[in-house]
């Protein structure tokens, strides 16, 4: 297993491949949502990648896998501990999507290289970061309204990193940043599209679901 020195470094040099503009189908049909989840009381995590329509937001294909994680938990690193169980569960999709939104971030990560980067990459898939929390960076109050934005900046550089998006009208944001092959303007407008009456987008509740669901399978 790599080192934590090791696995920053992979970071710090895979970042430089991350494509930050618009490379993905038109009009984007199939779109995926993916996310791991932890058992508390071992190393046992399970992954999902779940296929959405993106219009009408009916389940397509669905995947998981579970496994024991084969990296320690090291904020700043989890692609390393969560990567494995994802592309296993990809493997086993009967469709491909357009595009996937991660249950993590992308571009606005220390070194540039969150999960979304990191799944992107590997797959050569369009990938979009939506963090449930900020991870780096500051942003300036936005408006209350749904699709209400603020720029994520580093804090150091002043570089944009992402942005804050209201999802819903007085709620707290999410934040999205680029994963890989889409521009920040598609990846925030693919996030809200997916977010009809609740915070998270549907993506990431249905990936949600079927990692939980898995991962009690496996266990019990």
């Amino acid at each position: 297993m790599m080192s934590e020195a090791e696995a920053m470094g992979v970071q710090r040099e895979l970042s430089q491949r991350v494509i930050q503009h618009d490379d993905l189908p038109r009009p984007v049909r199939i779109i995926a949502g993916a996310d791991v989840e932890y058992d508390k009381h071992s190393d046992r995590i399970a992954g999902a990648i779940v296929l959405l329509d993106a219009d009408t937001k009916a389940v397509l294909d669905a995947a998981t896998h579970v496994m024991t994680a084969s990296f320690p938990y090291i904020p700043g690193l989890f692609s390393f501990r969560e990567m494995p169980p994802l592309l296993e569960a990809y493997q086993k999709l009967r469709l491909r999507p357009d595009v996937i939104v991660c249950d993590g971030h992308g571009v606005a990560h220390p070194r540039r290289f969150g999960l979304a980067c990191h799944l992107g990459l590997e797959l050569n898939v369009p990938t979009v970061g939506c963090g449930k929390t900020r991870l780096i960076g500051r942003y300036d109050d936005l408006a209350l309204e749904r699709g209400a934005t603020a720029a994520l900046l580093d804090e150091m550089t002043g570089d944009r990193l992402g942005l804050a998006l209201r999802t819903q009208t007085g709620i707290n944001p999410l934040f999205v940043s680029v994963g890989h092959r889409v521009s920040l303007g598609t990846a925030a407008q693919l996030v809200l599209s997916m977010c009809d009456a609740v915070r998270l987008p549907e993506t990431t509740r249905q990936a949600d679901k079927y990692a939980r669901e898995a991962l009690e399978a496996a266990i019990h």
